[in-house]
C-alpha cells in the first residue's frame, strides 16, 4: 500500500490566507506538495520535507502532522494511506519541479468566508443540503441529516462554528455536493468551490479546521505576522484566518489584556495616511499564561 505525504503550507496577510498549490500538469487541478515515502527517507517527516523542498523550493520550518486518511473509494485508484501535514511560513516566491503558487484559499472553500456576510450562492447550496437531507430513505435518518446540516452550517438557529471546516467538508462529499464525490458528473454542474487531486481539499479543509482552534489557544497567528506590524494588520490577518469580522475596540482590548505584543517604538503609515504604531510578538508571554490566544471577538452574529 502506498503511504502519501502532503503539506498544506500556509502563509498569510492582510488580504487573507493562502495556501501553497502545485499543478504536475498545465491547466490542471491543483494539489498539495506531495510524494510518496520511500526507503531512503529516515521519518515520515524527513520525507515529506525532501518532496516540499523539490517541488516548491520552500524550506519549512515547525510542521504538524493533521490526520491519516485511508478510507476505502476516496482515491481514484484504490485505496491508500494518505498522512496530512500543516507547514505555517512567511510567504515566499515558489520554484521548483512543479508549477508552485500560491492561492487563496478560499476559492477551495467559499462557503468559509463569512467577512462580508452570507457568501454568494449560499442560499443555493443550503437548498441542495437541505435536499439531500429529505432524500433520507426513513424520519431517523432525516433527523440525524437535518440536526448534522444545523450543526455543521448554523442552520436553524444554531450559530456558525468556523472550526468545523473539516465537518462541512464531509457532509458536502457525502451529499456529493462536491466534485471529488462525483468523478462522473462535470464539475460546473456542482455548487462552487474548486477541486483539488485526490483528497487534497479533504487534506486542506483539516489544517484550516486546526488552525482556526489554535489561534484561540495559541499565538500561532504571530507566525504567519512579519517581525513588525500594525494592530490593523494584525486583525485583518486574523479575520482572514477565521472568515469572519471582528469588534475593533474588543479585539484591540483582548490583544494588550493578552499582553501578546508590545510597541516598537516606531510607526507606519495605514490607508488613508495616518501614522499607526508598529508592534511585535512578545514572546515571554509563552510563560506567563498557559493559553494565551485570541477569543474571536465578533463585530456582528455571522449570517
Amino acid at each position: 500500500m502506498t503511504v502519501e505525504l502532503s503539506a498544506a503550507i500556509v502563509a498569510a496577510s492582510p488580504a487573507g490566507p493562502s495556501v501553497l498549490a502545485v499543478r504536475r500538469r498545465k491547466g490542471g487541478p491543483a494539489g498539495l506538495p506531495s510524494g510518496p515515502l520511500e526507503a531512503a527517507h529516515r521519518t515520515l517527516e524527513a520525507g515529506l520535507r525532501r518532496w516540499v523542498e523539490d517541488q516548491t523550493r520552500q524550506q519549512l520550518g515547525h510542521v504538524e502532522q493533521l490526520y491519516t486518511f485511508g478510507d476505502r473509494d476516496r482515491a481514484a485508484d484504490g485505496r491508500a494511506l494518505s498522512i496530512g501535514y500543516l507547514a505555517l511560513v512567511r510567504e515566499a516566491r515558489p520554484a521548483g519541479s512543479v508549477d508552485a503558487a500560491w492561492q487563496g484559499w478560499y476559492r477551495h472553500f467559499p462557503w468559509e468566508d463569512r467577512r462580508d456576510g452570507r457568501p454568494p450562492g449560499l442560499d443555493a447550496l443550503e437548498t441542495r443540503l437541505a435536499a439531500w437531507a429529505d432524500s433520507a430513505a426513513d424520519a431517523t435518518e432525516r433527523r440525524l441529516r437535518r440536526a448534522r446540516l444545523a450543526a455543521t452550517f448554523g442552520l436553524d438557529g444554531d450559530g456558525w462554528i468556523e472550526d468545523r471546516v473539516l465537518e462541512r467538508y464531509e457532509l458536502l462529499y457525502e451529499a456529493g455536493l462536491v466534485a471529488e464525490a462525483c468523478r462522473t458528473e462535470a464539475a460546473e454542474t456542482l455548487p462552487w468551490g474548486e477541486a483539488m487531486i485526490a483528497d487534497h481539499r479533504r487534506i486542506l479543509a483539516t489544517a484550516i479546521g486546526r488552525l482556526r482552534g489554535k489561534i484561540k489557544y495559541r499565538p500561532i497567528v504571530f507566525e504567519l505576522m512579519p517581525p513588525s506590524f500594525t494592530f490593523l494588520q494584525l486583525q485583518q490577518t486574523v479575520e482572514g484566518l477565521a472568515g469572519i469580522r471582528l469588534h475593533k475596540p474588543n479585539f484591540r482590548r483582548l490583544v494588550e489584556q493578552q499582553g501578546l505584543v508590545e510597541e516598537t517604538g516606531a510607526m507606519a503609515a495605514e490607508t488613508g495616511g495616518r501614522p499607526a504604531r508598529l508592534l511585535r510578538f512578545r514572546p515571554e508571554v509563552l510563560q506567563e499564561r498557559p493559553a494565551p490566544g485570541l477569543r474571536l471577538p465578533r463585530s456582528r452574529p455571522p449570517a
